[in-house]
């Protein structure tokens, strides 16, 4: 019950819901203050035929605009417990034999919301996949490629564009079998074909060694002081000309910040959590010794403690 003013008690009073009359009476004298409420909470009613079933959900998936018919078309299956219904059966195989043009986008689709879940990447990307697959699909047929290369490539150029790069390694991990190397031939492909539709170049998105250096250091369990560290660190590195990829620049600031901590990392380790060969890492630390002075914080290392950095 709760409190609401009644007009014939003149003062504010505790009033009753009737939910089944949708009606608010006054507890006291009895007046319908308010008649034919509606109701806005959930209503969990299940609406299946089987009572076994639960499920209180009423509709379907949002509508998809990549879709010809929005994702909204009916789909005919068997009833539990009627499979051999002649009937029922027979309406099943014309709804399979009809052809159906987005079969094969969402079949794709779901594959690239399965690769992305897998990474825990953002619905944003997702969805620009999904566009990215679409006008290529539209462009030309992609029969006789590999097709799930094609759409790791699609989801590894959406998480550029939406500046949340992922490593090549990253993607090929949940490429259904596609190796590095195909990724990369569908990547050129799709580029080359989305730069002749817009007669023009693609932006692609920069990346930085930045973007990826939380993320390995999460994966390598470091403190939130060495992560802050290498964050500077990496930051300064941009200042110099380091002809390094930005993944093994930070991977190599990673192992230079870690030997500095009381919490070292060993090299393979390294190289496990960010995909990096241990001899890039190396050739890396290499490039970035000279630097240490400047690339570490001085609140996170003296100058005395950068001699006990190994030697490349």
């Amino acid at each position: 019950m709760a409190d609401s003013f009644c007009p014939d008690c003149n003062r504010p009073t505790e009033v009753v819901f009737d939910h089944s009359a949708g009606d608010t009476v006054c507890s006291e004298c009895g007046l319908v203050l308010e008649s034919h409420s509606i109701d806005e909470t959930s209503e969990w009613r299940t609406f299946a035929n089987e009572s076994a079933d639960n499920d209180p959900v009423r509709v379907g998936g949002p509508s998809n605009p990549l879709l010809v018919d929005g994702g909204l078309s009916t789909v005919i299956s068997n009833p539990n417990g009627s499979s051999s219904d002649f009937f029922t059966s027979s309406l099943g195989r014309w709804q399979n034999r009809g052809a159906n043009p987005d079969r094969s986008l969402i079949q794709a689709f779901k594959t690239i919301a399965t690769m992305s879940d897998r990474l825990g990447l953002v619905a944003t990307i997702k969805d620009r996949a999904n566009e990215i697959y679409k006008k290529v699909e539209d462009q030309k047929p992609l029969k006789g490629r590999n097709q799930d290369a094609i759409l790791a490539a699609c989801l590894y150029i959406a998480c550029r564009q939406e500046d949340k790069p992922r490593t090549v390694k990253e993607i090929c991990s949940v490429a259904n079998g596609a190796t590095k190397k195909e990724i990369g031939r569908a990547k050129e492909y799709i580029v080359k074909q989305l730069e002749v539709e817009m007669g023009q170049s693609m932006e692609m998105g920069t990346i930085h060694a930045g973007d990826f250096l939380r993320r390995f250091c999460s994966h390598l369990g470091m403190s939130n002081q060495t992560v802050k560290a290498a964050q500077e660190a990496v930051h300064k590195s941009e200042e110099l000309d380091i002809r390094r990829s930005p993944i093994s620049i930070a991977a190599a600031v990673i192992y230079i910040i870690t030997q500095l901590s009381d919490d070292k990392k060993l090299l393979k380790d390294i190289s496990l959590a960010t995909g990096v060969a241990e001899g890039t890492i190396r050739n890396s630390y290499k490039d970035l010794y000279p630097h240490a002075s400047k690339l570490v914080p001085t609140w996170f290392a003296r100058a005395e403690d950068l001699k006990n950095l190994c030697s490349p």
